[in-house]
């Protein structure tokens, strides 16, 4: 998971309250406070900041020149959490769980 200053009050890396939200021990989540993936993924202006984004990348993808392809993309994150869920899910070959609520 990828953290960036965004809006106004993003002025340092999330607080731990924040980076708890995600509890999965195989995430790991960085601040990058110059938007460096943000640029990677087509930033050239302050319209045109990718954030609130989510990729899911095959296992072993890895970056090069460009970014590899993503086997989803889709965003806000708000809407899209379940078909971020399940393509994580299929890029581990896992059976979909069915959300809990």
């Amino acid at each position: 998971m990828v953290w960036e200053p965004v809006l106004p009050t993003d002025w340092s890396s999330p607080p731990t309250a924040a980076l708890r939200r995600i509890s999965d021990p195989r995430v790991t989540q960085y601040w990058d406070k110059r938007r460096m993936i943000s640029h990677e993924l087509g930033e050239h202006d302050r319209r045109s900041i990718v954030w609130d984004h989510v990729a899911v990348y095959p296992p072993g993808a890895s970056w090069k020149d460009l970014p590899p392809k993503a086997v989803y993309e889709g965003g806000p994150v708000v809407y899209v959490a379940e078909q971020a869920r399940a393509a994580v899910n299929q890029a581990l070959g896992q059976a979909v769980p069915s959300p809990q609520r």
